[in-house]
């Protein structure tokens, strides 16, 4: 095992933010620990890369317990924490010559993490001239540069556009091949875009463990439409498979069924046999949507 975590609590004061919590990760999966706002995640991150120790519990990265051999854990852990720690005023290669010194490793692995994050173009600039996307790809060649098994990221899209967005989640799977990636996020989409499982965590509890595979096999399927008419609901919930009708505004209803079958089809044929227009047909995953919603809501 990657990561293992047993029973880990921690207590800060009077609050509990991790309630004894227990999962392990294999090695080369990719893991998206998910969860709102306040829900543990960073508090289980840190005590991961030994930043912090647990209240009670055992967690062990590599084999290597995160109490009683931290030099062994940070040794074989690269981490990205939520607010990426640079030196704004350090150039790129300084910065991960600096960090290969603290880590006793050759200065070749500077061009080889930079040439694998992307930062060739921007190499030469001080890194408070760098975009926030191009931040956060010098802070994961920083966490590469000692070559770890298991590499942590705490919430590494969040402040992105769009475009530096696709491209740190691109790079988070070109990295994530050969090595374990245990990733923090509450953005649902991260998940589905580069995770192979999902634990989800609410309150210092873990409501949810699942791959993303069986979930796609659970998966309910939501199709949107929009008619040039208003259609009554009980007429739509006469289509096959259909669980739930929602008007979410005008003329524009959600439909979900309980297949995987793509159910746009059916969709069309019935606005064909009833005469209506359709101005919109879309679908949308809702299943991963639903149960985050479904077990972290009050």
């Amino acid at each position: 095992m990657s990561i293992e975590v047993e029973n880990i609590k921690k207590v800060y004061g009077e609050q509990n933010a991790l309630n004894g919590i227990s999962f392990s990760v294999n090695k080369g999966e990719i893991v998206g620990f998910l969860g709102p706002n306040g829900a543990g995640k960073s508090t289980l991150m840190k005590i991961l890369t030994t930043y912090i120790t647990p209240s009670e519990g055992n967690a062990k990265v590599n084999g290597f317990d995160v109490s009683s051999h931290k030099s062994d854990v940070q040794k074989s852990v690269g981490y990205l924490p939520e607010h990426n720690p640079l030196y704004l005023e350090m150039f790129v290669k300084e910065y991960l010559s600096f960090n290969a010194n603290v880590y006793g490793i050759s200065k070749s692995r500077i061009e080889e993490v930079i040439e694998l994050t992307g930062l060739t173009p921007e190499a030469h600039k001080k890194i408070g001239q760098l975009s926030k996307g191009y931040r956060q790809r010098v802070g994961l060649a920083n966490a590469l540069l000692h070559k770890p098994d298991v590499l942590i990221l705490d919430e590494p899209t969040t402040g992105l556009d769009p475009n530096q967005l696709i491209d740190i989640r691109e790079l988070i799977r070109s990295v994530g091949k050969d090595r374990t990636v245990f990733l923090s996020t509450h953005i649902m989409q991260e998940v589905e875009a580069i995770c192979d499982r999902v634990i989800i965590i609410n309150k210092g509890n873990i409501v949810a463990d699942k791959t993303l595979k069986d979930l796609r096999n659970d998966e309910e399927q939501t199709v949107i439409v929009e008619f040039d008419y208003r259609v009554e609901d009980a007429f739509l919930l006469k289509l096959p498979n259909a669980k739930t009708v929602i008007n979410t505004h005008d003329f524009v209803y959600e439909i979900t069924f309980s297949t995987t079958k793509d159910m746009r089809s059916h969709v069309f044929d019935f606005a064909h046999d009833n005469e209506l227009k359709i101005l919109q047909l879309n679908q949308k995953n809702a299943s991963l949507e639903s149960l985050f919603r479904d077990l972290t809501s009050e």
